[in-house]
């Protein structure tokens, strides 16, 4: 197979279509169908994939700084992309080098910045709590991204709805209805869905996908919830880590805390005295730059 030969691109869930069709979602990066390309090889060839992310000298320090993080709690340390690659392995490097592009692709504006920062300590904070708790099935990589990537159609829509920022703040106010359901009653979409869609077309795995989708929906933690538990366990850990962070920075607060401590709480098979003490440690987590 050659540079210029890829796998077509994953099929979007029709439910997610009409995001696709309304919003600019950024189309999946070329070096993600490279990799992926590479992923369905039964020798894969990480010196070539080497060679192309090391040509872009920001990503390719961005891939090897993500390896080296503390959160990860990894043995191993990386000095080169190559090493970088062999260490996370070919699904979780394209995770991470998805959310190194995934950022760049947005103007610097202070709003963005702002949203980019905080997604950066929630994503650090689940794959901390991740490693911290040794959740079955959950680890700190699959964490991690599920932290970067859950309100990822936020940007999206703030460059696309001039006044979205003003839909957000009206709906961090409400108490007792789903987050999205302001979004979904002025825009008829929401960010969930918005982001669902762009982490489906960029190869995040479905479990994650389904999890973005369904991260503000008040029944997706209750027991007989059809989502994969695994799906569950990304929103658990999520919320727990927005609660965090908004608590130790004293961050403008949302309502969803309220909504979903009980039923977060019960799926990281924790309760409030462990959450006292994660609170405690979390703050050397939560005040490290990015």
């Amino acid at each position: 197979m050659t540079d210029s030969t890829s796998s077509p691109p994953p099929k979007i869930d029709p439910h997610l279509e009409r995001s696709l069709l309304d919003i600019e979602i950024p189309p999946c990066p070329e070096i993600l169908i490279r990799i992926m390309d590479e992923m369905h090889k039964e020798e894969p060839d990480y010196h070539r994939l080497s060679n192309i992310i090391s040509a872009d000298v920001a990503l390719a320090a961005g891939l090897v700084k993500t390896t080296n993080s503390p959160y990860f709690a990894r043995q191993q340390r990386a000095r080169t992309v190559h090493d970088a690659l062999s260490i996370l392995g070919l699904r979780v490097a394209s995770h991470t080098i998805a959310g190194i592009i995934l950022r760049n692709l947005f103007p610097s504006t202070p709003n963005m910045v702002r949203f980019w920062d905080a997604s950066a300590r929630t994503a650090r904070l689940c794959a901390w709590l991740a490693h911290k708790l040794d959740t079955p099935g959950l680890n700190a990589d699959d964490a991690y991204t599920f932290g970067l990537f859950h309100d990822c159609g936020i940007p999206v829509l703030m460059v696309r709805i001039p006044d979205y920022k003003d839909v957000l703040g009206q709906a961090n106010l409400d108490e007792k209805n789903e987050f999205t359901a302001l979004e979904d009653s002025l825009l008829h979409t929401n960010h969930a869905i918005v982001g669902s869609a762009l982490a489906q077309s960029w190869w995040l795995a479905k479990d994650m996908w389904l999890a973005i989708r369904h991260h503000h929906d008040l029944t997706a933690l209750d027991p007989d919830s059809p989502l994969p538990i695994s799906s569950r366990r990304f929103i658990a850990t999520a919320n727990l880590a927005e609660h965090f962070t908004q608590q130790l920075l004293g961050m403008d607060t949302t309502q969803e805390w309220p909504k979903f401590s009980t039923a977060s709480l019960e799926m990281l098979q924790i309760d409030e005295d462990d959450m006292e003490f994660l609170y405690s440690e979390a703050r050397q987590v939560v005040a490290t730059p990015d």
